[in-house]
């Protein structure tokens, strides 16, 4: 799995604009299976972390609201200058975690390519 990972973090940040950091977090026990960041002071394995506290708050308004049969594919926060994806596997077993700089990146081009990849992990984990 280490080299897959390795894989998947450097065709991110080598095939998406503006790319500051990425991770890869089991949701059940936020612990970490690989990340990177572009920015020496932008921690992305901390970052997931907080973002793995959304993900699970949204998850859990989804019961509450009576709604089982909805998964979440991808949550994305925007801030002045970043653009947040959080991205749950189809399994719920999970997340991608990507930040990436807002005013270089084609939103878009950024979603699909993280569904791509999404894909493509669920396979390997």
């Amino acid at each position: 799995m280490g080299q897959f990972l390795d894989d998947f973090i450097n065709d991110v940040k080598n095939n998406i604009p503006g790319f500051i950091a990425v991770a890869v977090v089991e949701i059940k026990s936020g612990v970490s299976f690989g990340s990177y960041s572009a920015q020496p002071d932008f921690d992305p394995d901390l970052a997931s972390v907080f973002n793995l506290e959304v993900a699970k708050a949204k998850m859990n308004a989804i019961k509450v609201l009576g709604q089982e049969g909805q998964k979440i594919e991808d949550i994305m926060i925007t801030l002045t200058s970043q653009i947040h994806f959080i991205s749950i596997s189809e399994t719920g077993e999970y997340m991608v975690y990507l930040a990436v700089d807002g005013n270089k990146t084609n939103l878009g081009m950024a979603r699909a390519l993280l569904m791509k990849y999404k894909k493509e992990i669920e396979g390997k984990l």
